[in-house]
């Protein structure tokens, strides 16, 4: 009876033994799932904090802006004063809940070259327009749209102002001319600039004084084929007429 109730010990003990054992084994997976699981959570919370700081970094900075010129610029002449029309793209190319101010637009047009020293215009930004087809006359006329103000950008607002730029007493020479459109930001930021150049030939010279007692407008394109295929007038701006083998 002795050595049955010793047998039985022996067999409770190893039984405990085994569910000691298979405790241990239980509890240290648990432990080690609980610290993976921890882990997992915590880099994907350092995760999603890293992407909504920077999702906040990219709307709260400020926009980068871009100036585009158009392939086509107008001259003209009224009464003893040029009048230069520009239309160019302002855009941003970033997601960003801030807005830029463009404050004001400036041009300038130096004569270069064989008539570096005449006489330098000061242009100045008289107002904003639009562009209308007239179909009894066919052909675009100039209206007023706006005085000359801040205005703002954003990126799901883009701008295309056409400036009209003012040169009080003052008209072209033949030649060539070095310019710029310069507009001028809010803040401590760094004014847009864009240069081109622009090539007036003495018959559209008379052109534009012809035209002047009828407020004539007339046009200049930097992608006429013929002129982008000379490295004298490739990029510059061109009467499209003479380019065309035709005066309007």
């Amino acid at each position: 009876m002795e050595q049955c109730n010793g047998l039985k010990a022996v067999i409770l003990a190893k039984v405990e033994s085994m569910v000691d054992s298979d405790d241990a084994v239980t509890t240290s997976r648990r432990s080690r799932f609980d610290a993976v699981h921890k882990w997992a959570a915590t880099a994907a919370g350092v995760v999603a904090l890293a992407f909504s700081l920077y999702n906040f970094a990219e709307l709260q900075k400020k926009p980068e802006i871009d100036l585009a010129l158009p392939h086509l610029v107008r001259i003209g002449l009224m009464g003893k004063d040029s009048h230069f029309y520009l239309q160019p793209t302002v855009s941003t190319r970033v997601k960003t809940q801030d807005v830029e101010v463009i404050r004001d637009a400036r041009l300038q047009l130096a004569p270069v070259g064989s008539i570096s020293s005449s006489k330098r215009p000061v242009f100045y930004w008289k107002e904003v327009g639009t562009w209308n087809f007239d179909p009894t006359a066919e052909r675009i006329l100039y209206r007023w749209s706006g005085d000359p103000a801040p205005f703002l950008v954003s990126q799901d607002k883009p701008q295309q102002p056409t400036f009209l730029f003012q040169a009080d007493g003052w008209n072209f020479q033949p030649g060539r001319y070095e310019g710029s459109l310069q507009l001028n930001r809010s803040g401590n930021h760094s004014p847009l600039t864009k240069s081109f150049c622009l090539i007036i030939s003495k018959k559209a010279v008379d052109e534009i004084r012809d035209g002047a007692s009828r407020e004539d407008i007339f046009f200049w394109r930097d992608d006429m084929p013929k002129a982008m295929s000379s490295s004298k007038y490739s990029g510059c701006y061109v009467r499209e007429a003479e380019w065309r083998g035709q005066v309007d």
